[in-house]
């Protein structure tokens, strides 16, 4: 019985041991446990609480508002056009002969009458030269045949000589008279020739490149010609318009309404000159419906230049007390153009509007009133009702009206 429980106490002590490190693995646990409780109720809603305060706040979404104002608004007409010159002139020789000097410079500005070219003049000199011998020999002639007619004029009073014999002497002298002026005529046409060796220019204007190089012979023939003088001074741009805009503006035309034209890049950025309005094409293309338009401009700048490619804005009119407001705060959907109105409890809500002219940021709009506030930006988080909160417009300078 003894010898029986000594064998059992090592097991009970065995059992015992488990039984501690049981406990106390227990005990681990729920201390763990009870740290893990803690720092989830306690640690993390402090690590929390600086978020939770915006999160009521995110409701109210910030946005730059702008008013509705009362002004005037010009009214446009935009049309693709190109500038064309009002004289256009390829200087051609009119005579033949071997070019000897050229006496301007590529793309010089010259005025009428400037001397631009000479041809050798001494082959007409010389025509010039015989023609002249032929008229001196000629003057001699007729004026001999005169006294003859004198003397026979005498004689047949005095009955010396036939009537057959003056009539002879008369026509004789009237022959010679022909004679003369067809002298006279021939050294004229040379003189005139003798002119067209100094070649000017027909018009004011710059020249373009040199077409012939001294030393040619230049012929009537030649197509090409001796230099092209395009005028700058004044100048026209040539553009178009649809025709449902005809009637009102030949309605200005008629009471004699000078229209502004102002001449703009092809993006619309760059006013390069002002003019007015010339005059209005006599039909209409029926393949595009559109009527073409030609506006003078002075040019004192040369900013336009020949067959340059420019946008026309034909002032028509200017509306009055018209309902303005900025162009992006126009939003458009299936149903069409609406803005997003602020109420006075600072939500705002979708209103539907009528879009009128539009000049560069501002638009006249229908639908609205004076003083009525708007939203300009954050379209993307902007619904009916939703609340905002309005931001100094200066706001948008750097981040833009998405943000």
């Amino acid at each position: 019985m003894q010898e029986t429980e000594k064998n059992d106490f090592p097991k009970r002590t065995r059992s015992v041991t488990l039984l501690r490190h049981w406990k106390i693995g227990l005990l681990a646990v729920c201390l763990l446990a009870g740290v893990y409780i803690f720092w989830t109720k306690f640690g993390g809603a402090q690590s929390r609480a600086p978020v939770q305060g915006p999160i009521s706040g995110a409701q109210s979404v910030p946005v730059v508002t702008v008013t509705a104002k009362t002004g005037s608004i010009p009214v446009y007409l935009t049309g693709l056009g190109s500038v064309t010159p009002l004289n256009t002139v390829t200087v051609r020789t009119q005579i033949n002969g071997q070019l000897m000097s050229v006496r301007y410079q590529e793309g010089q500005i010259v005025k009428t009458g400037d001397l631009l070219a000479e041809i050798d003049p001494r082959p007409l000199q010389a025509q010039l030269t015989e023609f002249e011998g032929q008229l001196a020999r000629d003057q001699a002639l007729l004026e001999n045949a005169r006294l003859d007619l004198q003397r026979f004029q005498t004689l047949w009073a005095q009955d010396s000589i036939a009537k057959q014999q003056l009539d002879t002497q008369e026509s004789l002298v009237r022959q010679l008279e022909g004679t003369v002026k067809n002298d006279q005529g021939l050294i004229q046409g040379v003189k005139v020739q003798l002119i067209y060796t100094r070649i000017t220019a027909p018009v004011g204007g710059r020249v373009g490149l040199r077409l012939v190089d001294p030393g040619n012979f230049v012929q009537t023939t030649d197509t090409t010609g001796l230099v092209v003088i395009t005028q700058l001074q004044p100048i026209t741009v040539v553009f178009t318009i649809p025709e449902d805009n005809i009637p009102a503006l030949l309605d200005k035309l008629k009471r004699g309404v000078r229209l502004p034209v102002e001449a703009y890049d092809r993006a619309l950025q760059r006013r390069l000159a002002t003019g007015y309005l010339l005059t209005v094409d006599n039909q209409i293309d029926v393949t595009t419906g559109t009527v073409r338009l030609k506006a003078l401009f002075p040019n004192d700048d040369n900013a336009l230049f020949p067959n340059q490619f420019v946008n026309a804005r034909l002032l028509v009119e200017t509306q009055h007390e018209a309902t303005l407001i900025p162009t992006p705060a126009i939003q458009r959907n299936a149903q069409g153009a609406f803005v997003y109105l602020v109420n006075l409890d600072q939500t705002v809500a979708m209103h539907r509007i009528s879009v009128g002219t539009t000049d560069g940021d501002m638009t006249a709009v229908e639908g609205l009133q004076a003083g009525d506030v708007i939203a300009a930006d954050n379209f993307d988080r902007l619904r009916d009702g939703v609340k905002i909160a309005a931001r100094d417009p200066s706001a948008n300078a750097n981040g833009g009206a998405g943000l």
